[in-house]
């Protein structure tokens, strides 16, 4: 299985074997998903000794994040997979902020917060139970949703000081925003990204609880709101 990560500013690819070997590589800057994606896909299966026909499944990142980052991841898992003629399975970006923050040892409420440029965050909380496992409904304290800093703080404050540790990289940017909410930490370290190891591991999770993989063409980006370049020519539109 390979899971393939381009929701933020890092790109990122875990394959893991059918022995279990598991390798994961990551690259941040300067939102280089194009040049970087598949270079770095064949530079870890060389590293396994694997091929692309060695693989069974892709998982991938389908949102929310970068616009642009989410059209190459998309379209990668999508045309690796018809050309493999295997499935996929499309994870979101706050689930897998969630499910590495849970592989990392946090646990309580985890507050999964991508930056979403304009001056806004695409964020949701989770419950992680003290096994380290993030139950389907039950463990959603806030559901996903955009928010601007201010009224995700108003949000948070319902928690009513509840320890919250908050992943990200909206939470880093906006660190001294919830550093103001009694009970929220925006300082969990490694977690600026969504994992691709944690992409793969959620995904082979679900797997295992009896998730199918769909075909290709029904898998489509997260985006939850309208692209940058639609909303500037509509402002425009309307001067």
């Amino acid at each position: 299985m390979v899971a393939i990560e381009t929701a933020t500013e890092t790109v990122g690819v875990a394959v893991r074997t059918a022995t279990g070997v598991q390798a994961e590589l990551t690259l941040t800057g300067r939102r280089r998903h194009v040049e970087t994606l598949t270079p770095a896909l064949h530079h870890l299966l060389d590293q396994l000794q694997l091929v692309p026909a060695d693989l069974g499944v892709v998982a991938v990142d389908i949102g929310p994040g970068l616009f642009t980052g989410l059209r190459v991841g998309v379209a990668a898992a999508k045309g690796l997979a018809q050309s493999l003629g295997i499935g996929v399975v499309g994870a979101t970006s706050l689930d897998i902020l969630t499910a590495g923050a849970a592989a990392a040892g946090l646990r309580g409420l985890v507050l999964a917060c991508v930056d979403a440029r304009r001056g806004e965050v695409f964020a949701a909380v989770h419950e992680v139970d003290t096994a380290g496992v993030i139950p389907a409904v039950a463990s959603v304290r806030l559901g996903t949703g955009l928010f601007a800093p201010a009224d995700l703080a108003s949000a948070l404050g319902e928690f009513a000081g509840e320890p919250v540790h908050a992943i990200g990289d909206g939470a880093l940017r906006y660190a001294d925003v919830l550093r103001e909410i009694p009970g929220v930490d925006p300082e969990a370290p490694g977690l600026a990204f969504p994992p691709p190891a944690a992409l793969l591991n959620l995904v082979r999770v679900r797997m295992d609880a009896g998730e199918a993989p769909v075909e290709p063409a029904a898998v489509v980006p997260l985006y939850m709101r309208e692209a940058d370049a639609v909303s500037n020519f509509a402002r425009a539109e309307r001067t």
